[in-house]
């Protein structure tokens, strides 16, 4: 079974939204330098690799918003072939928004709509 892993926020102000949930929930959001604008959410305590320590816990991140594809938060699932998974989205109806992305040498990321027309992302971990 594929889990959910991450969450993802667009926003039209990322800094009023980083201090929202800052100041509503707690969270410990800091900006990522280099590449695409991106501020990585922690909603609990991490390990030293920024793994979340409570079991079922996940993080999540903020983004600016820019297309279609970023008009609603989304929920991303880890999986461990991301061809496969992206072929069965196809098989049963949904559609790919773009080719596998590598993120910084941590994985490969896509996003996907659902029958419902729902954007999701798919991540493969490439680090063990």
């Amino acid at each position: 079974m594929d889990k959910v892993v991450h969450f993802e926020i667009p926003a039209d102000n990322p800094a009023r939204v980083e201090k929202f949930f800052k100041e509503v929930f707690g969270w410990n959001v800091t900006k990522v330098e280099g590449g695409m604008p991106y501020w990585i959410c922690r909603t609990s305590e991490c390990d030293e690799e920024n793994m979340p320590k409570e079991v079922g816990s996940i993080n999540g991140g903020i983004y600016k918003r820019n297309d279609e594809s970023s008009r609603t938060p989304s929920i991303v699932m880890n999986v461990e072939d991301i061809e496969k998974s992206i072929k069965k989205i196809k098989e049963k109806g949904g559609k790919v928004l773009f080719e596998p992305k590598e993120v910084m040498g941590m994985g490969r990321y896509t996003q996907f709509k659902d029958t419902e027309g729902n954007i999701h992302g798919l991540w493969q971990n490439l680090m063990k």
